[in-house]
């Protein structure tokens, strides 16, 4: 019998598949269970699979497996079947009592919990789901007490085997009497192995059609003999939910046009036989690596948002397919089209579809958004429209959060950062600093979020009325005025007048050390720097990528006489080993995806080859990694150890200048306690983790 045409399309238009192992064959169509050495095994049919569950079993399933072989009665007779494995360990219990499950035969204690000569028995219910059937077998399991001792791992159960559909998705899971359900979902392959062309019969009926590509429109070419009828459905599988998009008789030879809107990952082609009653059908999803269809799953994606009064608000993302996305909020300030994230907690990872759910906010706000990611590409973003909530408001957003002395402190949501206040900085909210304070005491601003910190949205409106504008801007004239004749008169002081630009370069271990090197960064900010950190600029990294984000960030720094900060971290001093490593094979270094990995293309070469003299710096804190850990090779640059060397650091960061000295050393100071809290937490993590 020839092969169909669509299934060696598919084995040649999909390439590789899950499945590429082959699959072993069971002979006989009969159930089977089986245990390892020292357990004996008995399957018990025909039985309701129903018992009470018990808090106290003696042999508890702790893991289960699953794969998929074939049950054959002969050469091309086969079905597809998971094969179950349970692996299993002894509990003891914690009281006598006459029903249990396990049996004393002689009341002589000894050592163990049971006498030696005492036999251990369970009864374990293993179950299959799939789209139109369902099922549950039981087996009891025994094993003599004498092989074992409580939490020791006896052995493993398996059962041969469920039989399950071509190509669909089935789910196998435990039931009572143990409280903790184990689960496992198992891809059945589909006609597309050559192994079930070869050897399932329900893959030998399958008509033949390919799928044609002209200009956008994708069609079924469908080779049918007229005496035969088949029903034809085309339907999107939603996590084992199914949403028919199209069904049809086929009689003969016949073109099908797929909608546009229907060509998404998730969609799936069915067909049977029409005059057969029960008849066996084949299922193929060939569109989930299709890019198309997965270009087409993000413009049918939509996020809606739902508002109860000004309150309270929902949020739900409608998609044909399942997603691997990640919801945030975000604040747009006025004027801006930029939109940074909040430090609210949202589900990460794998959303809920076509379901509200709601935002963890005291109050609701224009400027609060909520986007979807997907991975590095922010896909849909939807703002409050201003017939409910007003127009965006001139507000700045202020983070409130405490110590482990309860000593609370403040800092303004920028672009820039997180700027502490009160505040030397030369930005808006620092300039604002002490008016947004004493608006905070006095109760004049909104609370919008309360947990791990207070969100806080103070109005600027009062700050920047027309009025007040010019008569700042006459100041500042005024002022440029005066620092510009005084700057031409001394000459020893031009260099302090400039900020020297300086590339923070550091490895993102953990979301406890990215807040200490925030917290540096804007630390540093403070003094005459214009500090450039990725944490800052996620939009122009998702946008260029990490290597040319940096490459553009160093070029400038380099030209206008600034530094590079290395920092070090032990994640850090990994990867340099591991580049320098891949560096001596004939390949070279893979190039990778964060900010300081993409580095190490550009600034291993520059150590190796004596170019660092001038524009590094290296820095570790020593309290997560000592001065030594630092790999030789760059230590061709000064080196500086956190906190203890602050002083040095801050000096061969500004640069050397006349009366200088006292102030950076008050500064060190500062900074050093600003990064205190920060610090702690990333050790309290390195213990819990060490614990």
């Amino acid at each position: 019998m020839p092969v169909p045409r669509l299934l060696l399309l598919f084995s040649l238009v999909l390439g590789s598949r899950p499945w590429v192992l082959s699959l072993e064959k069971l002979s006989g169509a009969h159930d089977d269970a089986r245990c390892s050495q020292g357990l004996s095994c008995h399957l018990w049919e025909d039985v309701l699979c129903l018992l009470e569950p018990t808090k106290d079993p003696v042999l508890v399933p702790t893991k289960l497996q699953t794969e998929v072989v074939l049950q054959c009665r002969g050469e091309r007779n086969c079905v597809p079947c998971v094969r179950v494995t349970l692996h299993l360990t002894v509990q003891e219990p914690r009281k006598e009592d006459p029903d249990e499950v396990w049996l004393r035969e002689d009341a002589e204690l000894t050592s163990h919990p049971w006498p030696r000569n005492e036999s251990l028995q369970a009864k374990v219910i293993l179950s299959f789901q799939a789209y139109l059937s369902d099922r549950c077998v039981l087996v009891k399991i025994e094993v003599p007490a004498a092989m074992v001792q409580p939490g020791q791992n006896v052995g493993s159960l398996v059962f041969d085997c469920f039989k399950a559909p071509v190509g669909e998705e089935v789910r196998i899971y435990t039931e009572p009497p143990y409280e903790k359900e184990l689960s496992h979902i198992q891809q059945v392959p589909d006609c597309v192995k050559p192994e079930l062309q070869n050897s399932v019969p329900s893959c030998f009926v399958l008509p033949w059609f390919n799928i044609s590509n002209e200009g956008d429109d994708i069609q079924l070419v469908m080779d049918i003999s007229t005496e035969q009828n088949y029903f034809l459905s085309l339907y999107w599988n939603q996590s084992g939910n199914r949403k028919t998009r199209f069904l049809q008789v086929l009689t003969g030879p016949q073109n099908i046009t797929l909608n546009q809107t229907d060509l998404v990952p998730c969609l799936c082609i069915e067909m049977w036989i029409k005059e057969e009653e029960d008849a066996i059908r084949n299922y193929l999803c060939p569109f989930k690596e299709d890019p198309r269809a997965h270009k087409n799953l993000w413009n049918q994606t939509k996020l809606k948002l739902k508002f109860l009064g000004t309150r309270s608000l929902s949020w739900m993302v409608e998609a044909p397919c399942s997603l691997s996305a990640e919801i945030i909020l975000c604040w747009k300030p006025v004027d801006s089209e930029l939109c940074y994230p909040l430090p609210v907690p949202l589900p990460q990872k794998n959303v809920t579809l076509n379901k509200f759910q709601d935002l963890p906010l005291l109050t609701l706000h224009p400027n609060v958004c909520v986007q979807v990611w997907s991975g590095e590409k922010l896909q849909i973003q939807e703002c409050p429209q201003e017939n409910i909530l007003g127009p965006l408001r001139d507000d700045m957003l202020l983070l409130e959060t405490w110590g482990p002395l309860q000593n609370h402190s403040f800092c303004a949501m920028e672009t820039s950062g997180c700027t502490p206040l009160p505040s030397m900085a030369h930005t808006r909210a620092a300039f604002f600093g002490k008016q947004l304070l004493q608006d905070l005491q006095s109760g004049q601003c909104m609370q919008l979020w309360n947990d791990t910190g207070i969100l806080w949205a103070c109005s600027l409106q009062k700050y920047t009325h027309e009025r007040w504008v010019l008569v700042w801007l006459a100041f500042l004239v005024l002022a440029a005025c005066i620092l510009f004749l005084f700057l031409l008169h001394k000459d020893d002081m031009k260099g302090a007048a400039r900020a020297r630009r300086a590339l923070l370069l550091y490895s993102p271990d953990h979301a406890s050390f990215e807040r200490l090197v925030g917290t540096l960064a804007t630390a540093l900010g403070q003094l005459p720097l214009s500090v450039a950190v990725d944490l800052w600029h996620r939009r122009e990294l998702s946008a260029l990528g990490p290597l040319a984000w940096f490459h553009a960030q160093r070029r400038q720094a380099l030209q206008e006489g600034g530094v590079v900060i290395l920092l070090f971290s032990p994640g850090a001093v990994a990867l340099c080993q591991e580049w320098l490593q891949e560096a001596r094979a004939p390949q070279g270094p893979a190039r990778p995806a964060d900010t300081f990995g993409a580095s190490l293309s550009c600034v291993l070469p520059d150590f190796l080859e004596g170019r660092a003299d001038r524009g590094y710096v290296v820095a570790c804190f020593e309290e997560l990694l000592p001065r030594q850990g630092i790999p030789d090779l760059f230590h061709a640059v000064p080196v500086f150890s956190l906190p203890s060397q602050m002083p040095a650091f801050l000096r061969a960061l500004v640069g050397p200048a006349k009366g200088q000295r006292d102030t950076l050393s008050a500064q060190a100071a500062r900074v050093a306690q600003y990064l205190q809290p920060a610090l702690e937490e990333c050790l309290q993590r390195g213990s819990s983790s060490a614990l």
